[in-house]
């Protein structure tokens, strides 16, 4: 076996074998205090973020389409899901008012100035993270189409097998 061999089964082994955990980023609540995503917990349990913004349509279905089985989810898998507002701080107002009338049940967070965003290296919305229960990045995936939040429960339920 040759070096370039070796050093690229190496770099596979340990790309592979180090799961990535959320950078620590200081976001806001709802009421405006600071909350550092190192924070994020569920004690063991999976957690979903979903990144999202009011102007997107696509962020809004896929919140939509979860809301409306998230209680069975959180009854078989524990599952928290953590939403992620990028909007800038001019919509921060509407953002309280537009949770309210959707009545989501998710832990929600501002990223006005979108530094955890990019520190997670996200371009687009929506941009939804599977956390397993060590808070390592175990999936993502970009966009929203309908019956996708079906794909995102097959692989929660996977990380308990």
């Amino acid at each position: 076996m040759n070096i370039t061999k070796v050093l690229i089964f190496i770099l596979f082994v340990f790309n592979y074998s180090i799961a990535q955990k959320i950078p620590s980023v200081d976001i806001k609540t709802l009421e405006g205090k600071t909350i550092n995503t190192n924070s994020f917990n569920n004690e063991g349990n999976p957690i979903i973020i979903s990144f999202w913004a009011l102007w997107c349509k696509n962020c809004i279905k896929e919140l939509e389409a979860i809301s409306e089985i998230y209680e069975e989810w959180q009854e078989e898998t524990g599952v928290k899901l953590i939403a992620i507002s990028i909007d800038d701080s001019r919509n921060k107002s509407k953002l309280k008012p537009f949770i309210n009338s959707k009545g989501w049940e998710y832990d929600i967070y501002h990223d006005p100035n979108s530094d955890f965003k990019r520190a997670l290296g996200i371009n687009q919305i929506p941009h939804t993270f599977l956390l397993n229960g060590k808070n390592e990045i175990v999936s993502e995936h970009i966009g929203y189409t309908d019956g996708q939040e079906e794909d995102l429960y097959e692989k929660i339920k996977k990380l308990f097998n």
